[in-house]
């Protein structure tokens, strides 16, 4: 085979594998995680599901996350955490299924738990798959590309109950989404490759970052965690209770989608001109916007642009702050994240509860908004202390 040839082989093979790496966001994160957002409003309307007992299913699935992260981190192997992948595939497929099976609490509460568990074949087991694959291969080692499968699965899940709500009830598009999912599955499990072999380049440690500087990332990571999931889990139901958005809920979804696709690589970008932390601050600054939006109007532009400020920079602040972890831990960057991973895993247990409590109560989530409002407002902060410390 001519190099010509061989080089042709490996970049039709690397974009195998990053499109094997983009399937399973869109059935682990984009369907099975996050299909109860768009579906939540409709399964208030037709089940006796309250909104207290909707905040605590969005809670289990994201202690399931965090239980999934946690024993990602402790598999070394990275064949183990192939098979892994692989089993986390099937079930988020099963649990997607499932969850269209019965409107039992408990059942429902074990389904979001294990699909939480599910999609860390995503967001972590895919991406050291794919980064490990790159390197292997001499190629650069970004995810930017990766986390488009994100913002598609949520257009996907968007659309879906867009077009399909009117017709379908919410535990036939529960199912009829498992079954689109089961098609991602396959080039998903198809063609991401068993790891390769190969010697990590020995370099000299460099001095780290103090303790303090760790302690800012993470309380600034957790005030990102609370943010995200507010949104993540009630956007919809918040947004389609405004008169002009009344049963529009999926449409919103589709734009949050649309954003959060290339998100990713824009907040590069973005970093590229300014810096990592200018520009996180800037995410953070335009995410805040899409929480004062519905406290201070209804109208149908407003819920819109909200939506489009949410959905075009969670993914980029993830991104963003992962970046930042590994300019300063170049060398052994995986216990720092761990940390950054449970502080955000942390976030996303707590917040559904006090939004799903504080809505039930008083019968909005208007107070649930105040509250990420406020903490996201305290992430700046820490974000400008670390900004200082870096200089």
């Amino acid at each position: 085979m001519s190099s010509t040839d061989s080089n042709r082989h490996l970049i039709i093979e690397r974009n195998k594998v990053i499109f094997a790496g983009i399937c399973s966001m869109i059935l682990t994160v984009g369907i099975a995680r996050f299909a109860y957002t768009p579906l939540l409003p409709q399964m208030l309307e037709q089940t006796d599901l309250s909104k207290l007992v909707g905040g605590w299913l969005a809670t289990y699935n994201y202690i399931g996350y965090l239980v999934g992260a946690i024993l990602a981190a402790n598999i070394k192997e990275l064949s183990a955490k192939l098979h892994l992948y692989r089993f986390y595939l099937i079930l988020a497929t099963v649990t997607t299924y499932g969850t269209g099976l019965t409107e039992d609490h408990l059942l429902w509460s074990i389904l979001r738990f294990l699909s939480g568990i599910s999609s860390t074949a995503g967001l972590l087991l895919a991406s050291g798959l794919v980064i490990n694959w790159l390197r292997a291969n001499h190629f650069k080692p970004q995810l930017g590309v990766h986390f488009i499968g994100m913002g598609i699965g949520i257009v996907f899940t968007g659309l879906i109950t867009a077009l399909f709500s009117a017709d379908l009830s919410w535990d036939q598009q529960w199912q009829d989404l498992a079954l689109m999912g089961a098609v991602f599955l396959i080039p998903a499990w198809l063609w991401m490759p068993y790891p390769p072999k190969f010697e990590a380049g020995t370099s000299n440690q460099t001095e780290e970052p103090d303790s303090r500087f760790m302690n800012l990332l993470i309380a600034t990571y957790f005030c990102a965690g609370v943010g995200y999931v507010i949104s993540a889990t009630f956007i919809i139901d918040i947004l389609q209770n405004t008169p002009q958005l009344a049963g529009k809920g999926g449409w919103v979804w589709v734009i949050v989608g649309l954003c959060a696709a290339p998100s990713a690589l824009i907040w590069d970008k973005v970093a590229n001109r300014i810096g990592q932390i200018q520009a996180l601050q800037l995410a953070y600054i335009i995410q805040i916007i899409s929480f004062i939006l519905p406290l201070v109007t209804d109208q149908s532009l407003a819920s819109f642009i909200a939506a489009a400020c949410w959905g075009g920079t969670f993914a980029g602040i993830v991104s963003l702050t992962l970046a930042i972890v590994g300019r300063a831990f170049p060398y052994n960057p995986a216990k720092a994240m761990a940390k950054l991973t449970i502080s955000f895993g942390v976030a996303q247990i707590v917040a559904p509860i006090f939004a799903g409590y504080v809505a039930d109560l008083s019968g909005s989530y208007l107070g649930a908004l105040l509250g990420a409002l406020v903490v996201m407002i305290a992430g700046m902060l820490f974000l400008h202390k670390i900004g200082y410390n870096l200089k």
